[in-house]
């Protein structure tokens, strides 16, 4: 299996049906992807060559996007310094598209230029290793090349300003791949599903009991188990994010390194936030706001949440006596279980 570092799971989510009857129209099944595993649930349909083109699919999406594959199509322009020309690689000009937008809507919180720093901090496709003692100098060094604004293309050509300019789609490519799965299962007439990589979903229609699809947020700590959730978010018809530091991480020099770069200043982000997730129309986009908004802290990140008509947000945090605390925007507020 080619394997990604799951830059972007930072949250369990674990959805369910209402009950757990099935109607023998519906189809479920999993597979590896991306480091991490994919679910589907669709119907109705018997159709079941959907599972191999699914998983075909999720090949031809890591073909472009996994920093762990030496021939995809960024890796080829990360350590080879390749051109890429956006017309032929389609997956990989939308993420590249979408995370410019996303970093202009964040004031730059959300960069993917911020790979070389992932490595360094043994997030990324090198050595995984906590980083025993901080060297700053070097921190410094890389933060020269991070900025998505030094990249450019022109048309239909991509190419790097500075030779040691690196991409890093994964947080942004899961939300990325869940969106084109659900976009294959509506091209086969399928318009009831729920589909999740690494804790990244996006869900259309009803489940097989009829109902509009629920999805439990899990608490935000690292020795929680799957089953126990800080709440329940009923999802129709959306894409739906979680960020979060509380189990990527590493322990070195005092504390714990969590693996959420702040692209402004090189370092792993002590954020107030435990997790954040979005609900927005698009997985991708849920994704990336969710990862931003780690980076941002929460004043910045409910500020740029409640401000935004295309997405809604929720964000656990613990107040100074430890206290497990949330803060939604008013929308969604409103159709939050405990």
């Amino acid at each position: 299996m080619n394997r990604w570092f799951l830059f972007g799971l930072l949250v369990c989510l674990i959805y369910a049906c209402e009950s757990s009857r099935d109607r023998q129209d519906y189809l479920r099944f999993t597979g590896p992807t991306m480091g991490t595993s994919y679910n589907v649930t669709c119907g109705p349909t018997q159709d079941t060559t959907i599972r191999q083109e699914i998983d075909q699919l999720l090949i031809d999406i890591n073909q472009e996007l996994s920093t762990y594959i030496p021939s995809s199509t960024i890796s080829q322009f990360n350590q080879k310094n390749k051109k890429v020309k956006l017309s032929t690689t389609r997956f990989f000009q939308v993420n590249l598209e979408k995370s410019a937008a996303i970093f202009e809507a964040t004031d730059g919180y959300f960069d993917p230029t911020v790979m070389p720093l992932v490595n360094y901090w043994g997030f990324g496709y090198t050595e995984k290793r906590p980083v025993t003692r901080i060297d700053s100098p070097k921190v410094d060094s890389l933060l020269t090349f991070v900025g998505f604004d030094k990249l450019s293309w022109e048309e239909d050509l991509l190419e790097k300003n500075l030779s040691h300019l690196q991409l890093d789609f994964s947080a942004i490519a899961k939300g990325y791949a869940v969106d084109e799965v659900g976009k294959y299962l509506r091209s086969k007439g399928i318009n009831n599903y729920l589909v999740e990589i690494g804790g990244e979903l996006v869900a259309k229609g009803v489940n097989p009991d009829n109902k509009v699809w629920n999805v439990g947020i899990n608490v935000p700590r690292k020795d929680a188990k799957l089953n126990e959730l800080a709440m329940a978010i009923p999802l129709e018809n959306m894409g739906m994010a979680s960020s979060g530091n509380y189990r990527i991480f590493y322990q070195g020099d005092g504390y714990d390194y969590a693996h959420t770069i702040n692209p402004k200043t090189g370092f792993p982000e002590k954020s107030d936030i435990l997790s954040a997730t979005v609900l927005a129309k698009t997985c991708m986009q849920a994704d990336g706001y969710a990862t931003a908004f780690m980076a941002m802290g929460l004043d910045k990140a409910f500020e740029l949440a409640i401000n935004r008509t295309d997405l809604e947000a929720v964000f656990l945090y613990t107040n100074e006596t430890g206290e497990l605390l949330e803060k939604a925007t008013p929308n969604l507020q409103k159709l939050i279980k405990h």
